[in-house]
């Protein structure tokens, strides 16, 4: 059995986690999976979304299988690449909605929080287990919840493993919608047709300079130039929006 799934329906990409007997746990197999199916959705251009779930009823990720622990000098979920774990950090450029649900443990959780619009079954119950565990390595995860989460819920997760679940996530905005689980590949349609009705190329532009203004200051974030951004001039989408607008009808997007 593939330990993901990778399907493209029209412009939109799903990656499903594929082990569900260990709960989704990311090996190295795994590991180097998804480095294969982020640089395919990230290369083909009429890939214009990626929506990330995991099979099985149980969790979405209980995060790196320590009995085969990806390495990550090929992967990009884990030593670098899309979560960053203890390497060069490649985000993705393509929009990213996660589905998530059951158990989100650890590289699950960063997993998650790489996503551009997260979405959670009700039953969701997010965790950093290291603490209690009584171990820790590249935890690149920290680094995240500080940053998506209050200081003290973040540290309350980091230093004593406490749980948070699908309503509190809310609360918080760490995600953009709760939903039962019945009702959450319904919710994650919902989402991915709000993103695809969008100029796919300004979303990524957008996307862009959001993420690398973080970098910096707000004085120097607002004088930076952004590549995909100063690049959409040239397109024929932009051409399209501004014909659109002329006509007075919906645009009809090429991601080009």
């Amino acid at each position: 059995m593939a330990s993901i799934v990778f399907e493209v329906r029209g412009k939109l990409a799903e990656v499903r986690l594929n082990r569900p007997a260990a709960l989704n746990a990311i090996d190295a197999e795994m590991d180097a999976a998804l480095a294969r199916a982020w640089a395919r959705i990230d290369s083909d251009p009429d890939i214009q979304l990626a929506v990330l779930t995991g099979a099985g009823d149980r969790a979405f990720c209980a995060g790196a299988d320590i009995s085969n622990p990806p390495a990550g000098e090929d992967g990009r979920s884990f030593g670098g690449g899309l979560t960053g774990i203890g390497g060069r950090l490649i985000p993705l450029q393509k929009p990213l909605i996660a589905a998530v649900h059951g158990h989100v443990l650890g590289l699950g959780f960063e997993l998650a929080m790489c996503a551009d619009i997260l979405i959670a079954a009700d039953d969701t119950q997010f965790r950093l287990p290291e603490a209690r565990a009584g171990f820790i390595d590249h935890c690149g995860v920290v680094h995240r919840a500080i940053r998506q989460l209050p200081h003290h819920v973040a540290l309350a997760m980091i230093m004593a493993s406490e749980p948070l679940d699908a309503a509190r996530a809310l609360q918080f905005g760490l995600v953009n919608e709760t939903a039962p689980m019945a009702d959450l590949a319904a919710a994650t349609e919902r989402w991915s047709e709000k993103l695809l009705a969008c100029a796919p190329l300004v979303s990524q532009g957008g996307k862009q300079a959001a993420m690398l203004g973080l970098e910096y200051g707000l004085r120097d974030a607002l004088e930076r130039r952004y590549p995909l951004i100063d690049a959409y001039a040239a397109t024929e989408d932009c051409v399209e929006a501004a014909s659109a607008w002329k006509e007075k009808r919906v645009p009809r997007w090429r991601g080009r």
